[in-house]
């Protein structure tokens, strides 16, 4: 079987939304050997990929009747979510664990992995959105309780955003509103990169847009994830339709 770096699915629906998921899998391209030198324990942690989030984001985009296009590749590989001269797209050390694949690696195997892997993935985002303006990106993470060392964290879900709170606003006012819910506006990360996926497919384009981190405790089982996907597509669907023309 040919390996592709993205996927694809429901491309035919025609909702309001398009879902992705940058860190859907922890798969190392069969050009690479398949490994990175790490650990097999390593690469079920975090480090590796969003452990959870593509079933949650299967179980959104069926629920709002969007296409979901998601990568196919580690993190570790080059980060998808990340601009191309973004200083972490290619991690040498990560929560504690050095990779061994890329200490060594320079200009021309980072120039590599962006053709082989992150293009072609961000082209597919742009053919699937097809230069509607109209679309509402929504982007599926999740993240770990703890990063070694650091403080738990107390949030189920994380709703992260830039400048354009259109959509994250309502969306965190209604899940704000669910008593069983703690909230974290821009937690447990900050919701802007220069470059990162949202920005490049939605902001330069003034399309609505929010990010969405599940705790992945939360969603460890394929149960648990489209139990989450399901619950969140009719908040997400409400939150766009309070948004201003």
């Amino acid at each position: 079987m040919t390996y592709t770096p993205y996927h694809v699915e429901g491309a035919g629906r025609k909702g309001r939304f398009l879902v992705t998921c940058d860190h859907a899998t922890n798969t190392v391209p069969p050009d690479l050997g398949g490994s990175l030198g790490l650990p097999e324990a390593d690469m079920a942690r975090h480090i590796a990929y969003d452990v959870g989030a593509l079933g949650v984001a299967r179980a959104l985009a069926e629920g709002l009747d969007a296409p979901l296009v998601w990568a196919d590749f580690s993190r570790l590989v080059i980060d998808p979510n990340r601009g191309e001269d973004d200083p972490t797209l290619l991690m040498r050390l990560y929560d504690g664990s050095v990779i061994p694949r890329n200490r060594d690696a320079g200009h021309a195997e980072r120039e590599r992995r962006l053709e082989a892997y992150h293009r072609p993935y961000h082209a597919a985002i742009e053919r699937t959105i097809g230069g509607r303006e109209d679309v509402a990106i929504v982007s599926v993470h999740s993240f770990t309780r703890q990063l070694r060392g650091r403080p738990t964290r107390p949030w189920h879900i994380g709703i992260l955003h830039a400048w354009d709170r259109r959509l994250s606003d309502p969306l965190i006012a209604r899940l704000d509103a669910e008593p069983d819910l703690t909230v974290g506006r821009n937690h447990p990360y900050p919701g802007h990169l220069p470059g990162d996926a949202i920005d490049r497919h939605a902001l330069r384009h003034g399309r609505n847009n929010t990010l969405i981190e599940v705790r992945n405790d939360l969603i460890e089982t394929e149960q648990a994830q489209a139990h989450w996907g399901q619950r969140l597509a009719p908040p997400i669907a409400a939150a766009l339709d309070e948004v201003p023309d």
